[in-house]
């Protein structure tokens, strides 16, 4: 049971690495010139790249199910909604930072949480330690979030000279009204997300 646990937990911390390592070269190539939807095209073709054969190697002894008029909808519901999601993101990044995306877009558990409890598909019980437990989790998520929004920092890859002025008192960063909509753009993103969660 111990091994079972630590493997779900490597390959949790291994997925939020990949993450933030595309989201990393995602930011580095939109800011050396790359359309965003060239980027989002040559993703989702990799992707393609790996899923196919992966299916055919999986379905190469007996034929995948029918897929009913309800399942397909559904495929290109979420299809569409992938690509929205996808030209958010890129575009949220593209305006803020890597750091920041990878806040705003954890956000999706803590936003789902809340929603469920409007809607009633989750009973909030103080007492007991799991609802504690996700509602202190909810509430470190949505801090920590804000706080990466609001507090910009010192810019690590940008050009010193395009995004810091030196002023008398100090350094000033420039482009804070694109950080605002960067973070906008992210929060669509969970957004969609949720309405991505509903779907399936």
């Amino acid at each position: 049971m111990a091994s079972g646990g630590a493997s779900v937990t490597t390959t949790m911390i291994a997925t939020q690495i990949v993450e933030v390592g595309g989201e990393t070269l995602m930011k580095s190539a939109t800011k050396d010139g790359m359309s965003i939807f060239i980027f989002i095209f040559y993703s989702n073709l990799l992707a393609l790249c790996f899923l196919l054969p992966s299916t055919l190697f999986h379905h190469r002894k007996r034929a995948p199910p029918p897929i009913s008029t309800s399942i397909f909808c559904r495929l290109l519901l979420l299809g569409c909604l992938k690509t929205a999601t996808q030209t958010l993101m890129t575009s949220g990044i593209k305006f803020s930072s890597p750091a920041l995306a990878s806040a705003i877009v954890n956000l999706v558990p803590a936003f789902t949480f809340i929603l469920a409890i409007i809607s009633r598909m989750e009973v909030l019980n103080t007492k007991k330690h799991s609802s504690q437990a996700k509602v202190i989790g909810t509430v470190v998520s949505i801090a920590g979030a804000l706080v990466v929004t609001f507090y910009k920092g010192i810019p690590l890859i940008n050009d010193a000279i395009k995004n810091i002025e030196m002023g008398a008192s100090g350094i000033f960063l420039l482009g804070k009204s694109d950080w605002i909509i960067g973070a906008f753009l992210l929060q669509l993103v969970v957004i969609l997300n949720m309405d991505r969660i509903y779907v399936c």
